[in-house]
């Protein structure tokens, strides 16, 4: 149910404004300051809070107030973020193993402040997830996978987790390729990884933001509803997970259009996508059989 409108007009729209900067400055700031002192354990426990402040925020201001209500699919979208954010953790566990695999001396620039390590991996990791992602809608049986994603009838931070495992995996090794052949570290590793779900927690959000100019760069929720209006054609655009950069560059990035409300996300061509999460699955093995 959507909280009543107890705020002045005022209170609202500074909300709507400060909401996706202070939330995503608050907790990548917070895991730059705490992991160094308490090391990666941190990591969990401040995403439990972003999810928890994206849901309250939800509440208070609301794009679209039907998706604050569950469609039956709360517990399949727990599965599918609890699974996800695991397979995060074993990725970064990887990582010394892939250092020792170099036959080269690491060129990650350790020099720098810890924030600037992490922008850094940031800019490269989103041009490899993007191009992934741009390819997941142009070759099938990258789009079979992805299509899980896509399947959501309601758009709300938490399911921006909701992705198949190995659709996530070919978006990882893709972003994080580059990364692990120039020696970056565990510690950037852990902070990338979380970045990552800061990101899409606000990309999906519910909340009704306002970014103004930041639009024509971030690719948070104002600009990725309109990626997932269910039409292939309509929907054929930003592609960007932290920027739009690689989308100005393809000619795929848009920041106007209509607006993006219930009924109009999806699969417009699959409206018998499975729900479930087994189902969801294992639909991508026979999708040629639908």
């Amino acid at each position: 149910m959507r909280i009543p409108d107890v705020y002045p007009l005022e209170g609202r729209r500074l909300l709507a404004i400060l909401y996706a900067p202070a939330f995503w400055l608050g907790f990548i700031g917070a895991a730059l300051v705490l992991q160094p002192v308490v090391g990666p354990i941190v990591l969990p426990a401040l995403l439990v809070t972003a999810i928890g402040v994206s849901s309250l925020a939800e509440r208070l201001l609301p794009y679209e107030s039907v998706w604050n209500r569950s469609h039956g699919d709360t517990l399949r979208d727990i599965a599918h973020a609890l699974v996800n954010e695991g397979s995060k953790v074993v990725a970064v566990l990887a990582i010394p193993v892939a250092a020792g695999l170099l036959p080269w001396r690491s060129l990650w620039p350790d020099s720098l402040p810890l924030a600037l390590q992490l922008l850094l991996a940031i800019l490269m990791a989103d041009v490899g997830i993007t191009l992934v992602h741009f390819a997941s809608h142009r070759v099938r049986w990258l789009w079979r996978f992805h299509a899980v994603h896509h399947s959501v009838e309601r758009l709300y931070g938490f399911n921006g987790l909701l992705k198949h495992p190995l659709h996530q995996a070919l978006e990882t090794l893709a972003g994080t390729l580059p990364l692990l052949l120039i020696g970056m570290p565990m510690d950037i590793g852990w902070l990338l990884g979380f970045a990552v779900s800061i990101q899409l927690l606000l990309q999906h959000s519910n909340v009704d933001m306002a970014i103004g100019p930041l639009a024509r760069m971030w690719a948070v929720a104002p600009v990725h509803r309109l990626h997932h209006v269910g039409s292939a054609i309509a929907g054929d655009v930003n592609f960007g997970l932290f920027t739009c950069l690689v989308d100005h560059l393809l000619g795929t990035a848009r920041r106007d259009g209509p607006r993006v409300g219930a009924g109009m996300i999806g699969i417009e061509a699959r409206p018998d996508f499975p729900r479930g999460y087994l189902e969801q699955l294992l639909e991508p093995f026979h999708a040629d059989d639908r």
